[in-house]
């Protein structure tokens, strides 16, 4: 499943930054970074499942916020792109 996980961390205090960089860290590990905070990231049921166990570990509720859209149909038919795009699409053919 495709996914588009955007986040908003409180970075007022020391510990904000530091949330702020550990769910970056998190979402690097699972997709890519499109966007500072927004990730597209593809999983199957069981990938997703440990995603989400440590996002919810990282966030602070009461500061941040977490969203996560699920991409039905996968990115290539619902995502539009403009200007710089980022995105490497590793399931397909790669060039060297």
């Amino acid at each position: 499943m495709d996914l588009l996980v955007t986040y908003d961390v409180n970075t007022l205090t020391k510990e904000g930054r530091n949330r702020l960089r550990k769910v970056a860290k998190v979402c690097v590990g699972f997709g890519q970074r499109v966007q500072y905070s927004v990730f597209e990231i593809t999983v199957n049921a069981v990938q997703r499942e440990r995603l989400m166990e440590k996002l919810m570990a990282t966030i602070d509720k009461t500061e941040d916020s977490l969203r996560i859209y699920h991409l039905y149909g996968g990115r290539e038919k619902v995502v539009e792109s403009y200007g710089r795009d980022s995105y490497v699409d590793f399931g397909g053919t790669l060039l060297v």
